[in-house]
């Protein structure tokens, strides 16, 4: 009998764990947007650093202000996460300054490479590379006081896992910056409107049920959102 009861709780224990992860993060098995990052797979930097860290871009001409929207003082740990040519990367390390660390995270290692080299070049020695994968960020548990994701969570083939991981590796009351394509039918370029998946008010909702709630959406940008998150 007392065999039986203990099996019953066993079983009970497991259904409630099922039951509070968020059904989509059990059944997402395939990828939301298939082949969107094939051509990261063996990127040319170069050219990429001049599309990403052209002045024509908006994210670009913004930098300063997206820097400061991020409210990053010395000693805190940071994840840039879709980090590729280190636009944020290299101004976030000299943030944080040597007590703090900078996790540039990317599918593509040819950008984590030149991330780090460039760091190198540039004397900041905070910087820590880790090539992730469609499904993971790869950051360690409690590893990061603030996560940044810019331009790239529409690039999540596997979003809700992919969030998991970075809710995990948020210590508590960490905080979440995401920038993206405003997706407006009738205002936003054809391009966003073919290539971005999500609007902002569905993204706001993937985020939020991630385990995270929204603290605000600073107006710096005219093509693009920002949402500022604290992890629950």
């Amino acid at each position: 009998m007392a065999r039986t009861k203990d099996s019953l709780l066993i079983l009970g224990g497991l259904l409630l764990a099922i039951i509070c992860v968020p059904s989509h993060t059990l059944a997402q098995d395939t990828s939301l947007k298939p082949g969107i990052n094939k051509s990261f797979e063996d990127p040319d930097v170069e050219k990429r650093v001049q599309s990403f860290e052209g002045e024509s871009r908006e994210i670009s001409q913004r930098r300063k202000e997206i820097v400061e929207v991020c409210q990053l003082t010395p000693g805190l740990d940071v994840a840039d996460v879709g980090a590729g040519t280190g636009l944020f990367t290299r101004p976030f390390a000299r943030k944080v300054g040597p007590k703090g660390t900078v996790y540039a995270v990317d599918i593509a290692d040819k950008f984590v490479d030149h991330i780090l080299a460039t760091c190198k070049e540039q004397d900041l020695a905070n910087v820590k590379g880790i090539v992730c994968s469609h499904e993971s960020t790869k950051l360690p548990p409690d590893s990061v006081d603030v996560a940044f994701i810019c331009d790239t969570y529409h690039h999540f083939e596997f979003p809700y896992k992919t969030m998991a991981t970075v809710h995990k590796a948020l210590r508590p009351g960490g905080r979440l910056i995401v920038i993206d394509f405003k997706k407006i039918p009738g205002v936003s370029r054809d391009w966003i409107l073919g290539h971005v998946r999500c609007n902002q008010e569905e993204t706001t909702a993937e985020i939020v049920d991630a385990g995270f709630e929204l603290i605000d959406t600073p107006d710096i940008m005219k093509e693009q959102y920002v949402l500022r998150f604290r992890k629950k």
